[in-house]
C-alpha cells in the first residue's frame, strides 16, 4: 500500500512557526514516528510552497497511489487549480488541517478541496495526519 502526504505553503516551518497554533514538533520528526508506527505501508511525503508543484504532485500520484493526505494550507481557500487536480484523479484524497480552520479567520472557513475529498480532518494538530492515514488503511495493515 502506497500513501503520500502532500503539504502546502509554510508547512515546512512547522516546529518554528506559530507554535500556539501548529505546535513545536517539526514535520520531519513527526513523519519519522508515523513511518515507524505504520511500517507496513509505503509512506512518503512532499512539501512545496508553490501551487503548481502541488498540482504536479497530485497528478503524478493520483492514479497509482492508494491514498493522498493533502494539507494544501492557505491554498485550500484560494486554489481552484488544486481543487480541479483533486477532482481529476482516481486516488482518494483526505484533506487535513492542523488547526481548527473554523475557529480562525472567516476566509479559512471555505475549502475548494472539500467537495472532492473522501473526508476532512480539522483541528487535531499533527494527529490529524494519523487519523487520515487510518481512514485510508485497512485495520490489519495499520500496525
Amino acid at each position: 500500500m502506497k500513501i503520500i502526504i502532500i503539504n502546502g505553503p509554510n508547512l515546512n516551518l512547522l516546529g518554528n512557526r506559530e507554535n500556539n497554533i501548529y505546535g513545536n514538533e517539526t514535520f520531519t520528526d513527526f513523519f519519522a514516528k508515523l513511518q515507524q508506527k505504520f511500517s507496513k505501508i509505503e509512506l512518503s511525503h512532499f512539501q512545496s510552497n508553490i501551487e503548481g508543484e502541488l498540482i504536479d504532485k497530485i497528478q503524478e500520484t493520483g492514479y497509482n497511489y492508494d491514498g493522498i493526505i493533502l494539507n494544501a494550507a492557505a491554498y485550500t481557500h484560494t486554489s481552484v487549480g488544486i481543487a480541479d487536480a483533486v477532482k481529476a484523479i482516481t486516488t482518494p484524497v483526505v484533506e487535513v488541517h492542523i488547526s481548527n480552520t473554523f475557529s480562525r479567520e472567516d476566509f479559512r472557513h471555505k475549502s475548494y478541496i472539500s467537495p472532492n475529498a473522501k473526508g476532512i480532518i480539522v483541528g487535531f494538530g499533527l494527529q490529524g495526519y494519523e487519523l487520515a492515514l487510518l481512514s485510508l488503511v485497512p485495520s490489519p495493515q495499520a500496525s
